[in-house]
């Protein structure tokens, strides 16, 4: 036995192959680092661009559906952030980028979350006519939900009419109008007669027009010719910033939302340009000298006169006061909600003081400064804490290991 196990162990040796070596095992882990981060809206970003900030294709899905399930558009950052694919930590690094005002302006009834998940409890059928503001909040709506319902019954001239104008309500989703619809006590169809009383909230008397400038007309004036009063206010806003100072032809004056097609037909007839009507217009809007005019120190009303809306002059005006005033003219155009071209226009022209722009080292910077400042706040707690044993610029900036771009923005404020 044992000289048959020595000649089967001899065989196993001489004739077996060699073991091959194991080759080493190395686990690819899929990063997750995003481009280089620049200003960006999150409105205008497809998946792909999302999966480049550095989210998965399924996180960048999350933020789409999210997105169009508020409405199909993010309104402020605060909103942005609620997206449960977004983490708090890339949330913060992305935050000073997002080009969003940072909440919703609480009075603008654009940003609502008209899709907010709220159960609606009905008890009955009703009439929503008979719906105070609380009735609708004990059925389920917001406060900002309940008044903007009743402000659409007002538009509506008192009362929702029927079904088919209560189903047009932006407010009401609908997944929300499928559940309340058993239950409304409204006519299902809109009755032929009925007018939008808010498009012509004038007597029904027949109006007697008479040839008439539109550059010389006052509110009195557009209300005579059938107008409300917010719509005569309007038409005037609309020539004297959209159009600085004057409709140039009657096609400036059809471009008016307020006046509808058959209304402008209605006057078209009547419309007189006197001469030189519009060039005195022009000549009393324009008093600014923009190119003497500092962009540190230019008004509301001066970016208005420039030709700016009000939406995008209160973000300069509110981007400028958060950073204590701008350095560079190139920041102006990281501002959101601006027209790019024309504001382009306006920093080509008018010239930036930095003088009275406040500026510190990070090791004296005041701790409520580095928390608010847009380009500081995010770092602001380190460079706190490493302040406290290296107070020493160069060293804090050592240790911060920010990205270039990152430290190029913070260095226009340090002295």
């Amino acid at each position: 036995m044992v000289a048959i196990l020595t000649i089967l162990l001899v065989y196993h040796k001489y004739t077996s192959r060699e073991k091959e070596p194991f080759p080493d095992v190395r686990f690819i882990v899929n990063s997750s680092t995003s481009t280089a981060l620049s200003d960006f809206d999150p409105n205008i970003l497809n998946r792909e661009q999302w999966q480049q900030l550095g989210f998965s294709e399924r996180q960048a899905t999350t933020i789409l559906k999210y997105k169009n399930m508020i409405g199909g558009k993010f309104m402020s950052k605060e909103q942005l952030k609620k997206c449960y694919a977004i983490s708090e930590e890339k949330f913060g690094e992305m935050e000073s980028f997002i080009l969003l005002p940072e909440v919703s302006a609480g009075n603008n009834s654009k940003e609502i979350n008209y899709f907010e998940k709220k159960k609606i409890m009905i008890r009955g059928k009703f009439n929503p006519d008979h719906f105070s503001i609380n009735d609708w909040i004990k059925m389920g709506f917001s406060k900002k939900q309940a008044e903007a319902i009743l402000k659409y019954k007002e538009y509506l001239g008192g009362s929702f009419i029927s079904k088919e104008k209560f189903k047009e309500c932006f407010i009401i989703s609908p997944e929300n109008y499928g559940k309340l619809e058993p239950y409304l006590l409204l006519p299902a169809r809109t009755p032929e007669e009925f007018r939008n009383l808010v498009k012509n909230n004038a007597p029904k008397t027949k109006i007697q027009h008479q040839s008439f400038d539109p550059n010389l007309l006052s509110a009195d004036g557009w209300k005579s010719l059938g107008f409300s009063e917010k719509q005569a206010a309007t038409i005037i806003n609309y020539r004297d910033r959209n159009l600085r100072g004057s409709f140039k032809s009657p096609e400036d004056l059809q471009k008016c939302f307020v006046i509808s097609a058959e209304k402008f037909q209605e006057m078209k007839p009547y419309i007189k340009f006197s001469p030189n009507s519009g060039k005195k217009h022009e000549t009393q809007q324009q008093k600014t000298d923009f190119s003497k005019t500092d962009l540190n120190t230019i008004s509301f009303k001066q970016l208005i006169e420039f030709g700016m809306d009000e939406r995008g002059a209160g973000s300069i005006i509110g981007f400028r006061k958060k950073l204590g005033g701008f350095v560079n003219k190139q920041q102006i155009l990281s501002t959101y909600n601006i027209d790019q071209e024309l504001v382009q226009k306006l920093i080509a022209i008018a010239p930036l003081d930095t003088s009275g722009v406040p500026k510190y080292t990070l090791a004296d910077a005041p701790e409520e400064w580095l928390k608010n400042h847009p380009y500081f706040k995010y770092s602001a707690d380190k460079i706190i804490y490493y302040r406290i044993s290296n107070p020493d610029d160069r060293k804090i900036w050592k240790f911060l290991k920010l990205k270039p771009e990152y430290e190029e923005r913070m260095r226009w404020y340090i002295k």
